[in-house]
């Protein structure tokens, strides 16, 4: 398994943790942190960020075109986009979803799923190629998707945990690492390199803001 994989599976195990909390439950039907997400919308977006994994490596290989990290991010829609578009309520609508039979059976399906995913993750080749329904017409490698999913799911994590009134989980360090690598390249694709370098190296010429999304 590549450190993709372990990182991955390191970021779900403690979105599992979080979605198995009293305080999420208790918060089900409440807004959440994000604009226009309820405590189970978000916390079905986390769930999916796990269970379309293996759902991915159970389709045959897709023949559209595999592309790279960047080109991803540049083609996909959701960035940029206000919460009332299409491809927003499309997300919130799949969270709401997977969230309609509760916080007990989300937090079941996602630990079935993880269960069988270190197995299925080592068996598969890192470059087979992958792609998820709410994409357009392209593939990513199955470590490039497993990057993407571990940044959402410690994202959404921290999402979840301040709309709950919950501390956000304690990633291990490769997993901040990876994600924070992820973000940084978003950023200067974004904002250009040198409000990046900046904001991380001198407060007195920082920019505003170099959030990646």
């Amino acid at each position: 398994m590549t450190g993709a994989g372990e990182e991955f599976l390191a970021a779900a195990r403690s979105a599992v943790g979080l979605l198995r909390a009293p305080e999420v439950a208790a918060a089900w039907r409440r807004p959440s942190a994000l604009e226009e997400f309820g405590v189970g919308a978000l916390a079905g977006h986390l769930a999916y960020q796990v269970l379309c994994v293996p759902a991915a490596l159970e389709e045959p290989e897709p023949a559209e075109e595999k592309v790279s990290l960047a080109e991803h991010y540049r083609r996909v829609e959701w960035i940029g986009a206000g919460p009332g578009a299409d491809v927003n309520v499309r997300i919130r609508q799949g969270g709401e979803r997977l969230a309609a039979e509760g916080a007990v059976v989300l937090a079941e399906r996602v630990e079935a799923a993880l269960a069988g995913l270190p197995a299925a993750l080592g068996a598969a080749d890192a470059g087979r190629a992958v792609r998820l329904p709410l994409w357009g017409p392209w593939s990513l490698g199955l470590a490039d998707l497993l990057v993407t999913r571990t940044m959402e799911l410690v994202v959404h994590c921290d999402d979840l945990a301040v709309g709950v009134g919950l501390e956000t989980p304690d990633f291990a360090p490769e997993v901040v690492d990876g994600v924070v690598a992820l973000l940084a390249r978003l950023a200067v694709h974004r904002h250009g390199a040198v409000p990046v370098l900046r904001a991380l190296s001198r407060a007195e010429r920082a920019p505003s803001t170099i959030a990646a999304f």
